[in-house]
C-alpha cells in the first residue's frame, strides 16, 4: 500500500504539478498492422493476415515522451531520426502529443528506425525491423548531447532527467556521463532503463530501471558469476552490490509476475507485487514504468510510492496488444481498482499477516497491535482506532470470531457477523491488518506477531491488558488510548430497542 495516498491522488490529479522532465535517448516508429487470421496459406506453412487497419505509436525513448506527455508532464525530448517519412511522420506524432521536439536531430544517410509488427487478433504473428546497424556519425552524436546539454541548463530546469538506452547507439559513454555529471550539479535526478550488460557508463546515476533479464546478464558481467532464474534473493543480492559499486541511489528491477523490487542505500530489497491481470503484449511496459516513476519522484513522491505508482501503470498496459502510453484516467481507475482489492487483502491468515508484520519491521516500521469485537461500528471505534494507528507506522487489529464474542458478550452478540465486520474493519484507511482469533483473548496472536505497542482502550488499566507483560519483555510497551465519551455498541442496541418498543 501506499505510504501516501493522498500525495499520490494529488499528484495525478494535478498533472504531477505539470513538471518539466528531459528525455535523452533512441527513437523509434512503432508500426502495427493489425488483421485477422482464418486459414493456412496454401503456399507455404503460414497464416494468412487479412489487414484490417494500420496504426503508429512512437517507440523507444519517443514512448517514454508520450508516457509523460500523457500524464501531463511538459515533456523535451532529445534523440535522433531519419530524414525519411517516418521520421516526419514520428516528429509530427510526438509534437500533436504536445512534446517538444526541436532537440530531435535529422541524422543523414540513415532511416529512421522502425518496428513493423504484424497482428492477428491479439497474437504478434511477425515483427520486421528496419534500421541501419553502423555506428551513429560523430556530427550527429555531438550534436545530440549539445542539445541535450542546452535543455538541461535552461530555465526553468526539468525535474528530472531520463535515460532511454535501446543500444542503438546515441547514449554512449560520453554522453551518457556528461549527462548524469551535469544533472548531479544542478541536483536534478537522473533515471535510465538501461541496455547492454556493461552498466559502468551509467555509473552516478539517481535510478536504475533493469528488468530480471537485464540484471541478470549485468550481475554476470561484473561479478562474473551466472545466477540461475529461480534465484531471485541471490539475484537482488547482487544487484545490490552492483547498485553500491556503480554509485547509484537506487534500482528498481521489474520482475513480470512477481513485481517490482526495489534496492536502495539502508534498506533491505523491498517488494510490490504485481497486480493480478490477463497479459497481452509487455512491450513498452518498461517505458511506462521508468516514466511513471520519473513522473512520480519529480513531483515529490517517495521511491516507495513512486514505485507502486509505477507498477500499477505497468500492469494497465500489458494487458493491452501494442506500445499505448498510460493516461492520467487509467492510472486513477487502476489506483482505484488497487483500493478495492487493498481492502479485503488486509483480511489476513496468521501465516500471512507475520510474513507481512516481518516485512514491515525489516522497513523499520512501528507495529501497533489492538483487539476487540467491534460490533456494530460507530465513532467511538474509528476515533479510537485512528488515535491507536498514531502510536506508530501500521496498525493490526485481532477481532474476536462470531464464537469468541458470544463467550464474552452472551447469546445475543454479535450482532454483525464477523466477515462483514472484519471487512468493515479492512476498509478504514487507518487498519493496516485484520485477523480473526477464535480465543477468549488475543494473547497468542500477540506472541505471534510481537508488536511494538500494544493499544487498549483508557476504560483499563494497564495492568488489565492481556497480553502487557509480554510486549515488554522484547521491549514493547503498552499505550491506553482515551475513549469518545457516550458511544458504545450496547448504548446503540439499547436506543434501538427503546425505539422499537
Amino acid at each position: 500500500m501506499f505510504t501516501n495516498r493522498s500525495q499520490v491522488l494529488d499528484s495525478i490529479h494535478a498533472g504531477f504539478s505539470d513538471r518539466k522532465i528531459l528525455v535523452v535517448g533512441d527513437l523509434m516508429l512503432d508500426r502495427y498492422l493489425w488483421g485477422e487470421v482464418s486459414r493456412i496459406s496454401p503456399e507455404a506453412p503460414v497464416p494468412v493476415v487479412r489487414l484490417t487497419r494500420e496504426t503508429e505509436n512512437g517507440g523507444g525513448a519517443a514512448n517514454v515522451a508520450l508516457n509523460l506527455a500523457s500524464l501531463g508532464i511538459q515533456t523535451m525530448l532529445v534523440g535522433w531520426v531519419g530524414g525519411d517519412g517516418e521520421g516526419d511522420r514520428l516528429r509530427t506524432l510526438l509534437k500533436q502529443a504536445g512534446i517538444q521536439i526541436q532537440g530531435i536531430q535529422i541524422a543523414p544517410g540513415r532511416p529512421t528506425i522502425t518496428k513493423t509488427r504484424i497482428i492477428g487478433g491479439h497474437q504478434q504473428m511477425l515483427r520486421l525491423d528496419l534500421e541501419e546497424a553502423r555506428p551513429l556519425d560523430d556530427y550527429t552524436l555531438t550534436a545530440t548531447l549539445r542539445e541535450a546539454l542546452e535543455q538541461l541548463g535552461r530555465e526553468p530546469a526539468p525535474a528530472a532527467v531520463i535515460l532511454s538506452d535501446y543500444g542503438k547507439g546515441v547514449l554512449t559513454e560520453e554522453i551518457c556521463q556528461a549527462l548524469i555529471q551535469a544533472a548531479q550539479a544542478a541536483r536534478i535526478p537522473i533515471l535510465v532503463d538501461p541496455k547492454g550488460m556493461d552498466y559502468r557508463k551509467y555509473r552516478g546515476a539517481t535510478a536504475i530501471t533493469p528488468n530480471r533479464r537485464e540484471l541478470t546478464e549485468a550481475v554476470a558481467a561484473q561479478e562474473r558469476q551466472m545466477i540461475r532464474g529461480e534465484e531471485l534473493n541471490r539475484l537482488l543480492a547482487a544487484g545490490e552490490q552492483l547498485r553500491q559499486a556503480l554509485s547509484v541511489r537506487l534500482f528498481a528491477v521489474t520482475l513480470s509476475e512477481q513485481g517490482i523490487a526495489l534496492l536502495e542505500a539502508g534498506q533491505t530489497p523491498r517488494r510490490i507485487p504485481a497486480m493480478a491481470r490477463e497479459v497481452y503484449d509487455v512491450s513498452g511496459a518498461g517505458d511506462t514504468v521508468i516514466s511513471t516513476l520519473a513522473a512520480g519522484l519529480a513531483a515529490g513522491l517517495e521511491p516507495m510510492d513512486a514505485l507502486h505508482l509505477a507498477n500499477l501503470a505497468a500492469g494497465v498496459v500489458v494487458a493491452k496488444v501494442g506500445t499505448t502510453p498510460i493516461s492520467r484516467q487509467e492510472l486513477l481507475a487502476a489506483l482505484s481498482s488497487e483500493e478495492q482489492w487493498a481492502q479485503s487483502d488486509k483480511i489476513a491468515s496468521r501465516e500471512a499477516a507475520l510474513a507481512r508484520v516481518t516485512q514491515w519491521r525489516q522497513q523499520g516500521e512501528r507495529i501497533v497491535f489492538t483487539n476487540g469485537c467491534f460490533d456494530l461500528l460507530h465513532a467511538g471505534h474509528v476515533t479510537y482506532l485512528e488515535q491507536a494507528r498514531q502510536l506508530g507506522k501500521r496498525l493490526v487489529v485481532g477481532l474476536n470470531t462470531d464464537r469468541s464474542v458470544r463467550l464474552l458478550k452472551g447469546s445475543a452478540r454479535p450482532i454483525i457477523h464477523e466477515a462483514d465486520r472484519a471487512r468493515v474493519l479492512a476498509a478504514m484507511a487507518s487498519v493496516d491488518l485484520v485477523l480473526l482469533f477464535d480465543e477468549e483473548t488475543p494473547l497468542e496472536l500477540i506472541r505471534l506477531l510481537k508488536p511494538d505497542i500494544l493499544a487498549k482502550g483508557a476504560d483499563y488499566s494497564e495492568s488489565q491488558v492481556v497480553g502487557g507483560e509480554e510486549v515488554k519483555l522484547w521491549g514493547g510497551r503498552v499505550a491506553l488510548v482515551p475513549l469518545v465519551e457516550g458511544r458504545s455498541s450496547s448504548r446503540i442496541m439499547e436506543h434501538i430497542k427503546e425505539r422499537s418498543a
